[in-house]
């Protein structure tokens, strides 16, 4: 480190916390519009990276947006823009530049002799957020994989060595000290064909999981969406669950699951899953495959979107193409428009013209979340029959099964037995026909 550097990072922000002092990085934001992308579009963009730049623990000063006709292959920017922005950098005490797109090692490389701090991308500011709010063990070892695999490339000229461990913002899994850059690189691998094991085994015990849950036959549901749209707190309303709720993005990363009984008496299992972001790079879908996998195992997607967002249409493509991409596109979903406590009735009004077939809730305050069950019902009842069936008193295996497959409508006794009216999934309607009445 530069004596200029070390005198920079003297004078970083500092907070105390519990009367320790925490270096409180300054974070200068980078964005590039590109020909076919709207200035609009990329302001909204950098406004996220903003959002994601303080989630993951820095404070963003200032930012900057970038038009280009074409990526220089140097310096992303090219050398001359990037020269300009080092000397305003250098002005307000800059510790990081988070560029909105994603750069390759060389660019990177490149990027941080200009700037003389340290350059992270997209990718690597939501990896450590990513680092920092996995809790179960297929988290860890899922955020562990993407984090090596994204250094991997980048341990080339470091001068045969990798840089000693820092703290801040890019900097996670940076190296645990200084060994030559073979050596290095063969303990990357040989710890990413571990992790994939690790990673295996895990992955089938979810799926052993799941598979048992499939058994029974209860409908699955999984809530998706943006980050921060509210999927935690609707978990939690509809179950009495208690998922981690933080005014975040990315507050929790793994999946929660929990039983809710809907209103017609049935059961199924519901679940959260981790939130999606523009421009969500693609290895870090492929990362955590497994976790999403709680997606497209269901039978129904609730599909949320943040009602406060001036742009709930960005927040619903985003998730559609995280969905096509894990090959959950097909799965019937139920919009769910979320937050409506907090926005008045004239933007409610226009949510319902773009959206007329979404459900508005608010899981702070409960209201709709009666209505949005009966939608559930509503949702999964398609390709259900109605049948009645009379069964023996010394089944009540076949009786709770039609509880828990579908939906009693009414029950009645008489000498024979119990008298359901009963909405079943065709799929099921086997295992009891010799009880059909007619």
């Amino acid at each position: 480190m530069t004596s200029e550097h070390q005198s920079r990072a003297r004078r970083r922000l500092t907070a105390t916390v519990t009367d320790l002092e925490v270096a409180i990085q300054r974070a200068f934001l980078v964005g590039v519009q590109m020909p076919g992308m709207s200035a609009q579009e990329e302001e909204r963009s950098l406004d996220e990276l903003g959002r994601l730049t303080d989630t993951a623990g820095a404070d963003p000063i200032d930012q900057e947006i970038v038009r280009r006709d074409r990526v220089d292959p140097a310096t992303f920017i090219g050398s001359g823009k990037a020269e300009e922005l080092a000397l305003l950098t250098d002005a307000l005490d800059i510790d990081v530049v988070v560029f909105d797109q994603g750069l390759s090692p060389a660019q990177q490389r490149n990027l941080q002799k200009v700037f003389h701090c340290d350059v992270v991308d997209r990718e690597a500011l939501i990896l450590d957020i990513f680092a920092q709010h996995a809790t179960s063990k297929v988290g860890a070892i899922q955020v562990e994989l993407a984090l090596l695999r994204y250094n991997l490339p980048r341990l080339r000229g470091r001068g045969g060595q990798l840089a000693q461990q820092r703290a801040g913002v890019g900097t996670t899994m940076r190296g645990p000290g200084e060994t030559k850059l073979e050596t290095d690189r063969r303990r990357v691998l040989a710890r990413i064909s571990k992790l994939e094991r690790e990673l295996a085994e895990s992955v089938g015990h979810r799926e052993t999981q799941r598979k048992q849950r499939r058994r029974t036959q209860i409908p699955q549901v999984a809530i998706v969406g943006y980050t921060n749209a509210g999927k935690s707190s609707l978990l939690n309303a509809l179950t009495d669950a208690d998922a981690l709720v933080q005014d975040r993005l990315f507050a929790t990363l793994d999946p929660t699951v929990r039983r809710l009984e809907l209103p017609d008496s049935r059961a199924i299992v519901i679940a959260d899953t981790v939130g999606f972001v523009r421009r969500l790079p693609h290895h870090l879908v492929e990362a955590f495959r497994s976790t999403l996998a709680e997606a497209v195992e269901s039978d129904l997607l609730l599909h949320l979107v943040d009602g406060t967002d001036d742009d709930p249409t960005g927040q619903i493509n985003a998730v559609t193409e995280v969905l096509e991409e894990i090959g959950a596109a097909s799965i019937p979903q139920l919009l769910v428009v979320n937050k409506i406590d907090a926005i008045d009735g004239a933007v409610i009004n226009r949510l319902r013209n773009l959206f007329p077939e979404a459900v508005p809730i608010s899981a702070q305050t409960g209201e709709g979340l009666v209505h949005l069950q009966e939608a559930i019902a509503d949702a999964l009842s398609k390709g259900l029959v109605t049948l009645t069936l009379t069964v023996p008193y010394d089944r009540g295996d076949v009786v709770a099964a039609a509880h828990r497959l579908g939906g009693v409508i009414e029950k009645k006794h008489d000498e024979a037995g119990t008298i359901l009216d009963v909405r079943l999934p065709a799929r099921d309607m086997g295992q009891f026909s010799q009880f059909v009445i007619g």
